[in-house]
């Protein structure tokens, strides 16, 4: 299997550290609001990895923090007049809700900020021990000139950092690339924690070092995140960890690519901003899953809900596949193979070593699906009801197989549509178009085709079949 490191900046065969097992660390979302379209990015994607890495047998330990001590937050409980603790708890619930929704499976740990902060304040002393850490009054800043390597994954050299770098007037740092390890606490009422420097709390860099070393190690294989995050948050986190350790931090660091909103970058300024919250109103969250997995993860994507709605009847075909699937497996009876169902049999593994394929070649996501629809296609000319028990039932494994290593079709469908319901829409649509109420009749069609049902006008009246 091969993954694209930032480090080197090409593809590498992935070697874990030990052999069978698998360290992954996730940056996770800042919890003083619903996650954005943004956010959902990595987490699906590194969720697919995770996946993709247990499919093939690895046991994966797999940490995705939540920062619950931030500046936003802290804004948030002044707005709110509660507390921090208070903000951070109600969104984190909430990133549960929406990540079951896209289908992402809990971590293995999800440490908080506010349950590590003993284990930041040891690396920090460690930091300070080696010569890379100062206190300046309270306030104790990482010393960027000590560590050699820094700028090694962003490929930017110290001396263009430190020329582009905005000084302050009169800052307290050595250097202004040197960052924040430990802040002061400002105000009574901000939380804050007891520390050799004092009362305060950590910064943002230093967290996710420090909880990699608690539950990881020192070493880790796979360090996850949006391209976003190389500079300069995980460029501090090497030199946190390496400078503390005395080893390398990160063996592959891995990065997706952003996401544009109609052709145009994300930004709340422009009123283009989507909570999956807000998606959720309008679509199922696994038509969001497909519509990341339909691209490569290092390629910037660009959403908008006319994808969106491209995306869900192609998830509606992928449904109609195993509910059809489903239906003839309960019927079908068994009896002897036919050659040509052998044949049908023994051409299914092909589609596996495809996907396969595909996912070692950098989890291409893209190509992967790709599979699966031509599996689906290839399903649905082949089986019917006069197919044997024995050639359905392997369809389905193996058309399950793959999906299930994407996240996908694992719901149930809850909003299955019954044929006197179709028929009873049919004719209000019927009724409607009588009326001229264009308006209503494409609506109930769109609704229908929403559904998987397709609706065709012909002489002998209006048809219906289930969308293949």
């Amino acid at each position: 299997m091969k993954l694209y490191n930032t480090l080197t900046r090409k593809k590498e065969e992935f070697v874990p550290i030990n052999e069978g097992e698998v360290n992954m660390y996730v940056c996770g979302p800042t919890v003083y609001n619903f996650f954005h379209i943004g956010n959902a990015r990595p987490f699906i994607i590194f969720d697919t990895l995770r996946r993709y890495l247990e499919y093939k047998g690895y046991k994966v330990n797999y940490v995705q923090n939540f920062t619950d001590i931030d500046d936003k937050i802290i804004n948030k409980a002044k707005e709110e007049h509660t507390t921090s603790k208070a903000v951070a708890d109600k969104y984190i619930k909430e990133y549960f809700t929406d990540a079951k929704g896209l289908g992402i499976k809990e971590a293995t740990v999800h440490p908080r900020v506010s349950e590590c902060i003993g284990d930041i304040i040891d690396l920090i002393s460690d930091l300070e021990k080696n010569g890379y850490a100062y206190n300046v009054d309270g306030n104790v800043y990482y010393r960027v000139s000590k560590f050699k390597d820094y700028g090694k994954l962003s490929k930017k050299p110290i001396d263009e950092l430190i020329s582009g770098a905005r000084v302050e007037v009169n800052d307290e740092k050595e250097s202004p690339l040197d960052f924040a390890l430990w802040k002061k606490q400002k105000e009574d009422s901000e939380i804050a924690f007891d520390s050799p420097w004092g009362k305060g709390r950590p910064g943002w860099h230093i967290e996710c070092s420090a909880m990699s070393r608690k539950y990881l190690g020192s070493t880790i294989d796979i360090h996850g995140g949006g391209e976003d995050l190389i500079f300069p948050h995980h460029e501090n986190e090497i030199a946190q960890s390496e400078g503390a350790n005395g080893k390398d931090f990160v063996h592959y660091f891995v990065h997706n690519g952003y996401i544009n909103i109609n052709n145009e970058k994300m930004s709340k300024s422009k009123g283009n901003f989507f909570m999956v919250r807000d998606i959720s109103k309008d679509f199922d969250l696994e038509v969001v899953r497909l519509f990341m997995l339909s691209a490569h993860y290092k390629t910037p994507v660009n959403f908008s809900f006319d994808i969106l709605k491209q995306t869900q009847s192609g998830l509606n075909r992928l449904y109609n596949t195993k509910e059809n699937l489903l239906y003839l497996l309960d019927k079908a009876k068994d009896k002897d193979l036919k050659e040509d169902e052998k044949e049908f049999i023994n051409s299914l593994p092909k589609y596996r070593e495809e996907f396969k394929n595909a996912m070692e070649d950098d989890i291409n996501t893209a190509n992967a699906v790709s599979t699966i629809y031509d599996l689906s296609k290839d399903i649905n000319s082949n089986v019917n009801e006069n197919s044997s028990k024995e050639m359905i039932k392997k369809s389905y494994e193996m058309y399950m197989e793959l999906n299930g290593v994407l996240g996908l079709l694992t719901k149930e469908k809850e909003d299955e549509i019954l044929e006197d319901e179709i028929l009873e829409l049919i004719e209000k649509r019927q009724e409607a178009r009588k009326n001229k109420d264009f308006a209503l009749a494409d609506k109930i069609r769109d609704d229908l085709l929403d559904k998987g049902i397709v609706l065709e006008d012909t002489r002998e009246g209006v048809k219906w079949h289930k969308e293949k």
